[in-house]
C-alpha cells in the first residue's frame, strides 16, 4: 500500500478516515507480511511439455491418451458436452458444476486418427488429439472450429503449484464474448483480460478491467459455428486474446488467437459446440439453472446510500406515490446497520423496522437489505462472538484470525467454502427476516476492503477449508462470492421453504445464477458507463447469469436530465431495474429532474409494469433452457457478420430488440435488424431486415421494435394478463412462449405455446396443445395490421 492508496482509503470512509485510514495500513502490512511467511518463496522452475504419444486406454465417451510426460483425459457426456484434463484432472471438484459430473456418452469412442494422433467422434462434435497433444475441436462435417496447441507447465524444482500456458487458435473471423462481466465489451477486443474479481476503488467505465465477476467462460461465434469453453480453475489468471484476420480472397487469413496462463490449479476444461441457443441449454445443464426471481423483483427497485432513516424511506415512497411511479422494491443499504455491522440496525433512525416494512408490503413494496462478509472484530457483537465459538472465520497459514479493515471498521471474514460455515452463515438471515426484508443484495464479497482497492482483504497465504481438500485464498478468492450466495440461498429455503429465496451479488463466478443474479456495481454516471452498463448485462448473460443489471443513475455525481433519463430507459429494459440515487449527487429521484423527464420517465416505469408478464416468461425460460433475457443481435443468427459487431443494440428474449440511445443530443438512430419484419411500437411503422435503418429515437423514448409474429404476454388494464400480437408478414407465421406468474412460491407453472398465421384475411392466434390447437387462454390485441 502507498501513500495514493492511504489517500484514497481516507476520502473512501469520510469523517472517520484518518483512524480508518491507519487502520488500512497496518491491515496491508499484516496482509503483506503474512504472504512473505505463510507462501512459498517460487525459486528455479522446470518447463514441461506433454512429449509424444505413448499409450491410449479408451473408456466410455472417449478415454485415456498417455504421453511421455503427462496423460490426457476425454470425456464426452451424454448431453454433448467434451470434458478434457491434463495430468489426471477430471471434472470433479468443481465449484462450478450444479451436481455430479454428466454421464459420458456410450456413443462416443476412442479411436485411432491419421499421422500417429486420435480421435473422438461424438454426435456434435469431433475432437482430435495430435501425437504431440494438440486438441482440434471440428464441427460433424469436419470444418475446424478450435485448435489447442500442446499445453506448457513451469514447476517449481522444490514442489508446489504449477503454473501453466494454453494457446489456442480459433477461425480467422471469430469474435470473442463473455469471460464474466467486463465494461469494454461485449465484444472482446485484442488484449489481456484477467481472471481476478476485483473492486476497483472508484466508479468504473469501458477503460476499467478486471471488475467484479470475471469467469473463465469464453464464447466463440464464427460463421464455421458457435462454441463455449470453460477452463474450470479458479485461480489468478490472464486470457489474451487477439482477432483474426481475412486475407480477402488471398488464402492468407491470419488466425484468431487465445492465451490462457494461470498461477496454479488443474488444466481442465469444457467444450460445448452448436448454436448459441443450444450452447446456452448445455451450459446450463452442466452449471445449473438460473433462479427465477419472485414477480414483484423483476419491477421497479430505488436504492440510494445515505437513506437517512425510516421517515427518508417513506419520503421516497410517498413521493412514487404522488407522482404516480410504479415501485416495487425499496433498498436499505448497509449503512441501515448499527455501525455498519452486518445482522443488526441503527435503532435510533430504524425504531420501528418490521411495521415500515408491513406497510410498504401492504402497498405492494418489498425491502431489500445490504449484506457484507465483513463480521465487525468486536467482543460483544453477536455475529463474532458466534463465528468465533463455530470457528467460522477465515484464518492465516500460522492459524491466526485473519482481520482486515472494512466498513464496519477492523472485521473478520467467514470462510464460505465450508459446508458448516455456510449453514451457520445461512441460519443468520432470520433475523432479516424477522425484520421484514424480503430480498438480499451482497455486497464487498470479492472481497474487498478499503485497505485493497484492486486487491483483496485477505492475505494469498491465508487458509480455506475449500470442502475439506484445504487451500488457501489464490483458490478461493474467486469463488468466494459464489459460496456466500450458496450459503444465503440453501439458509433461505430452510427458513421460509415456501417462497423462492430473491438474492443478488456485486461478484461470483461460473454458476452463480443457481443462486441469483449480479448488479454492475459502482458503474461511472458518464456517457460511457451507460455504454459499460449494456456490455456488463450482455457478457454476463452469454456467461450463463442471466439476471442483472446496473444502477441507474451512476455511482459518481449527479446525471444530467438526458443522461438520467437514457439510463432510465435502458435500464427498464434489463433484467435488474434498479434505480440509485449516489452519495454524491444532488438528486436522485425521478421528479427531482424536472417535469419533462418526470413525464417520460413516468413511462418507461409504467411501461416496465405493464412488460411484467413478459419478464416473468424471459425468467422462467432462462431456468428452463439456458437463454439470457437480454440477448445479443446475433442469437440466431451467428452467422451474420453486420450482426456479430453491433454491440448498441439488444434482443429482450425472441420477440423485442431494444436500441437505447447511448450518446448525448441524440434524437434519431441508427438500428441494425436480423431478418425479417420488425415493427416500431410506438409509431407501428414496419422495416424489413436483415439490414440497418434510420429511426426516431425523441428524448420521450429509446426505439424498441417488435419482431413480426411475436407473441408478447403483457400486464392489461384491468391487471390480468394479455396477449399483445404482432401480425406476421403475408404468407408466414410466427408464435411465441408464455409463462404465467404462478406466484412467488415453488410451483412449476404451465408452458403456453402460441402460433400465429394469416387465414382469410385474418390473423389467427391459437395455443398449441398436446390434443391440437385451440383458442387462446387470455384476451389477445394484434397490433401492426395497417404498418406501411
Amino acid at each position: 500500500m502507498d501513500g495514493r492508496d492511504l489517500v484514497r482509503s481516507v476520502k473512501a470512509v469520510g469523517s472517520a478516515g484518518v483512524a480508518q485510514g491507519l487502520r488500512t495500513v497496518r491491515a496491508a502490512w499484516r496482509r503483506r507480511r503474512a504472504d512473505a511467511v505463510g507462501l512459498p518463496s517460487r525459486g528455479a522452475e522446470r518447463a514441461r511439455v506433454p512429449g509424444a504419444v505413448r499409450d491410449v486406454e479408451p473408456g466410455p465417451g472417449g478415454g485415456v491418451v498417455r504421453f511421455a510426460r503427462s496423460e490426457l483425459r476425454i470425456t464426452v457426456a451424454g448431453n454433448g458436452a467434451v470434458f478434457w484434463g491434463w495430468d489426471g484432472a477430471g471434472p470433479e471438484p468443481s465449484y462450478a458444476l450444479a451436481g455430479p459430473c454428466p454421464e459420458p456418452d456410450p456413443r462416443a469412442v476412442l479411436e485411432p486418427d491419421k499421422d500417429g494422433g486420435w480421435r473422438v467422434v461424438a454426435e456434435r462434435v469431433t475432437l482430435g488429439v495430435s501425437r504431440h497433444g494438440a486438441i482440434e475441436v471440428r464441427t460433424p462435417g469436419g470444418v475446424p472450429l478450435r485448435r489447442d496447441l500442446p499445453p506448457r507447465w513451469w514447476e517449481p524444482d522444490d514442489g508446489g503449484p504449477a503454473r501453466w500456458s494454453q494457446r489456442s487458435e480459433v477461425a480467422a473471423d471469430a469474435r470473442f464474448f463473455g469471460l464474466g462481466g467486463r465494461a469494454g465489451g461485449p465484444r472482446l477486443r485484442d488484449g489481456a483480460y484477467r481472471l481476478w474479481n476485483t473492486d476497483p476503488g472508484h466508479a468504473f467505465g469501458p477503460g476499467d478491467d478486471p471488475l467484479h465477476v470475471t469467469m473463465p467462460v469464453q464464447l466463440v461465434v464464427a460463421e464455421a459455428g458457435t462454441h463455449l469453453v470453460f477452463h474450470d480453475n479458479s485461480w489468478d489468471g490472464t486470457v489474451t486474446l487477439r482477432e483474426g484476420a481475412e486475407g480477402a480472397g488471398s488464402g492468407h487469413d491470419r488466425a484468431g488467437a487465445s492465451e490462457f496462463r494461470v498461477d496454479g490449479g488443474p488444466l481442465r476444461c469444457w467444450v460445448i459446440v452448436g448454436t448459441p441457443a443450444r450452447v446456452a441449454h448445455v451450459w446450463s445443464s452442466l452449471t445449473g439453472p438460473a433462479a427465477v426471481p419472485p414477480a414483484w423483483a423483476l419491477g421497479h427497485h430505488h436504492a440510494g446510500w445515505g437513506s437517512g432513516g425510516e421517515q427518508e424511506v417513506r419520503r421516497i415512497v410517498a413521493g412514487y406515490h404522488e407522482h404516480e411511479l410504479p415501485l416495487d422494491a425499496v433498498h436499505l443499504d448497509t449503512d441501515h446497520h448499527d455501525a455498519h455491522q452486518v445482522f443488526t440496525v441503527d435503532e435510533d433512525r430504524y425504531p420501528k423496522l418490521p411495521v415500515l416494512a408491513e406497510e410498504l408490503r401492504r402497498d405492494g413494496i418489498r425491502l431489500v437489505s445490504g449484506v457484507e462478509p465483513a463480521v465487525r472484530a468486536v467482543p460483544g457483537n453477536a455475529v463474532y462472538d458466534g463465528g468465533t465459538a463455530a470457528d467460522a472465520f477465515v484464518r492465516d497459514s500460522s492459524g491466526r484470525l485473519v482481520r482486515g479493515v472494512a466498513r464496519p471498521g477492523e472485521a473478520v471474514f467467514p470462510d464460505f467454502t465450508h459446508a458448516r460455515v455456510r449453514q451457520w452463515w445461512g441460519g443468520l438471515y432470520r433475523e432479516r427476516l424477522g425484520r421484514g426484508f424480503a430480498g438480499f443484495r451482497h455486497d464487498m464479497n470479492e472481497p474487498t476492503s478499503f485497505a485493497a482497492f484492486g486487491e483483496t482483504t485477505l492475505p494469498r497465504s491465508a487458509r480455506h477449508a475449500l470442502e475439506g481438500r484445504g487451500g488457501d485464498h489464490r483458490q478461493a478468492h474467486n469463488v468466494y462470492a459464489l459460496c456466500m450466495a450458496e450459503a444465503a440461498y440453501e439458509g433461505l429455503r430452510d427458513l421460509v421453504p415456501e417462497e423462492r429465496p430473491f438474492l443478488f451479488s456485486r461478484s461470483g463466478w461460473a454458476g452463480t445464477q443457481r443462486y441469483g443474479g449480479t448488479w454492475s456495481g459502482d458503474v461511472a454516471t458518464g456517457w460511457p458507463g451507460l455504454r459499460a452498463s449494456l456490455s456488463l448485462v450482455l457478457g454476463l448473460g452469454l456467461c450463463g447469469v442471466p439476471y442483472s443489471g446496473p444502477d441507474v443513475g451512476g455511482s459518481a455525481g449527479g446525471p444530467s436530465p438526458e443522461l438520467y433519463l437514457r439510463r432510465l430507459q435502458l435500464g427498464s429494459r434489463l433484467p435488474l431495474f434498479r434505480t440509485h440515487a449516489s452519495p454524491r449527487a444532488e438528486r436522485g429521484e425521478p421528479w427531482e429532474f424536472g417535469p419533462e423527464v418526470l413525464e417520460h420517465a413516468r413511462v418507461a416505469l409504467v411501461e416496465r409494469r405493464r412488460l411484467l408478464p413478459y419478464f416473468v416468461t424471459l425468467a422462467h425460460l432462462a431456468r428452463r433452457t439456458g437463454a439470457p433475457y437480454v440477448r445479443p443481435l446475433w442469437w440466431s443468427a451467428p452467422e451474420d457478420r453486420a450482426l456479430r459487431d453491433c454491440e448498441d443494440a439488444f434482443l429482450l428474449g425472441d420477440g423485442l430488440l431494444v436500441a437505447p440511445v447511448l450518446d448525448p443530443g441524440t434524437d434519431r438512430r441508427a438500428v441494425r435488424l436480423p431478418r425479417g419484419r420488425w415493427y416500431d411500437t410506438a409509431t407501428g411503422r414496419a422495416y424489413e431486415g436483415p439490414g440497418q435503418v434510420l429511426v426516431d429515437a425523441p428524448l420521450a423514448r429509446i426505439p424498441v421494435l417488435a419482431r413480426a409474429g411475436a407473441v408478447i404476454p403483457v400486464r392489461g388494464e384491468g391487471g390480468g394478463l394479455e396477449l399483445e400480437v404482432w401480425a406476421p408478414a403475408q404468407g408466414r407465421t410466427g408464435g411465441g412462449l408464455v409463462v404465467p406468474d404462478a406466484g412467488d412460491g415453488w410451483e412449476e407453472p404451465e408452458l403456453e405455446r402460441y402460433a400465429t398465421r394469416w387465414q382469410d384475411g385474418e390473423v389467427v392466434v391459437e395455443r398449441e396443445r398436446e390434443d391440437g390447437a385451440g383458442e387462446p387462454s387470455h384476451p389477445v390485441r394484434i397490433r401492426g395490421l395497417g404498418a406501411s
